[in-house]
């Protein structure tokens, strides 16, 4: 097969933030701002650290080399921020590199942003055409092909209606409706899929399976490990802008959930921010999954896990409810667990409790989860978290046994409670 992507020591910087506010107006305020020595008032929470880095560069991509194959289907994974989207929009020719080349061979169609190209007066019908104009169909192949559009993107009813009336689903399913229509050589997809529903989603997968076996390429950025296990031949790891691994898809998944086990082993909750009127008798510290040695945030179906909590007890506050519940990617609760219904835990003195939660048979199927965790007392609610811990789940040999379906059910996982107070 030949070579249609060739990228060679690609890198990209940017200069942080010395002016460019957007308005005269927020330079100016900027730059007083600088002369006083007050912090900068364009800075947003948890940006102050940029602060002293003030007309640097930052170099969002450093020396990337790879090539891509025609026909292949290529993953690109990493954590946000590591330079997945920056790679993607110099590929689409949306920015240029700093340095390094870049050989593409074939058309291009990409998919970065929700509604990229879209304009919000205009009814989907129009913007069926404008957009094909932009990514480089004639008006002669989209009149062809716009029944075939409109179909594949659901959106039929509304078809004449202003895009800007659209809700963000049905923006991305109508631009992927186009871009995927397009029969372009190259087609490049941002995690924009991540907008639309499940159905959705695994008709762009299948679109995109399609693609690659009719001998076309395919570009795949996405956080679920699952989409790009089954999609890709191939992928690359991106971490702070570097190149880190390449490879097969099932090796390099494997590689990139270790690091991420190793980075997210436990997650700080302190600093999530909570719900008004709660008690505050008790406070949620951290969250740790123990999985038998391999503590990661990613779990294969049917792997047993526990979780581990610190709570930190501000003044006796009697027999507490502590709960867990268990919600899909739609927000169903499908399974919770309560302590009381195991063993009564009584908090009698001020100090730094752990909680362990085990779960001996909860089996899902693959996609990603989030844990709501409460504590109550006779009082009323003392702390309260819904959707600070997530778990993704990746299938496994256990997958075709799953109990429940992420769109509804509900189950009751067979549980241990354990409460040791550690000072």
């Amino acid at each position: 097969m030949s070579t249609v992507i060739s990228v060679e020591q690609v890198s990209k910087a940017y200069r942080l933030g010395q002016i460019g506010g957007g308005t005269l107006k927020e330079d100016f305020a900027r730059w007083c701002a600088k002369l006083s020595g007050k912090p900068d008032p364009l800075l947003k929470i948890g940006q102050e650290h940029h602060a002293r880095r003030m007309g640097e560069q930052f170099w969002a991509l450093e020396n990337v080399s790879f090539e891509v194959k025609q026909g292949e289907v290529l993953g690109i994974i990493g954590r946000n921020g590591a330079g997945k989207s920056t790679l993607l929009k110099i590929l689409s020719q949306v920015t240029t590199p700093t340095s390094g080349r870049i050989k593409i061979k074939g058309r291009i169609a990409s998919l970065l942003e929700v509604g990229t190209g879209f304009h919000p007066d205009l009814t989907g019908r129009e913007n069926v055409f404008l957009n094909g104009a932009i990514l480089g169909m004639t008006k002669a192949e989209i009149r062809k092909k716009f029944d075939e559009i409109v179909a594949f993107s659901g959106v039929e009813e509304f078809i004449d209606t202003p895009v800007k009336r659209y809700s963000s689903g049905m923006y991305v399913r109508l631009a992927f409706a186009v871009a995927a229509h397009l029969e372009p050589e190259i087609l490049i997809v941002d995690e924009v899929l991540a907008v639309g529903d499940a159905e959705f989603q695994k008709k762009c997968l299948g679109k995109m399976h399609d693609a690659s076996l009719g001998g076309r390429t395919v570009l795949f950025v996405s956080h679920n490990m699952d989409a790009v296990q089954r999609l890709c031949s191939s992928v690359l790891i991106f971490r702070d802008g570097r190149l880190v691994r390449s490879g097969g898809a099932q090796e390099i998944i494997s590689l990139y959930l270790k690091q991420k086990k190793m980075q997210d082993d436990i997650i700080n909750l302190r600093v999530v921010p909570r719900e008004p009127n709660l008690r505050g008798g008790m406070r949620l510290l951290s969250v740790k999954l123990d999985n038998g040695g391999e503590s990661d945030w990613t779990l294969r179906c049917g792997e047993k896990l526990a979780l581990i909590f610190k709570l930190e007890a501000c003044q006796s506050v009697g027999p507490i409810d502590f709960g867990i519940g268990l919600f899909s990617s739609t927000g169903v609760e499908i399974a919770s667990a309560i302590s009381s219904h195991h063993r009564e835990i009584r908090i009698s003195q001020k100090g730094i409790y752990e909680l362990i939660f085990r779960y001996k048979d909860l089996l899902l199927i693959s996609g990603q989860y989030a844990f709501g965790i409460g504590i109550r007392s006779e009082r009323g609610m003392e702390d309260y978290l819904r959707d600070a811990v997530t778990l993704d789940i990746i299938p496994s040999e256990y997958s075709a046994k799953s109990q429940v379906d992420t769109f509804g059910g509900f189950i009751v996982p067979t549980i241990e409670v354990q409460c040791n107070i550690l000072n």
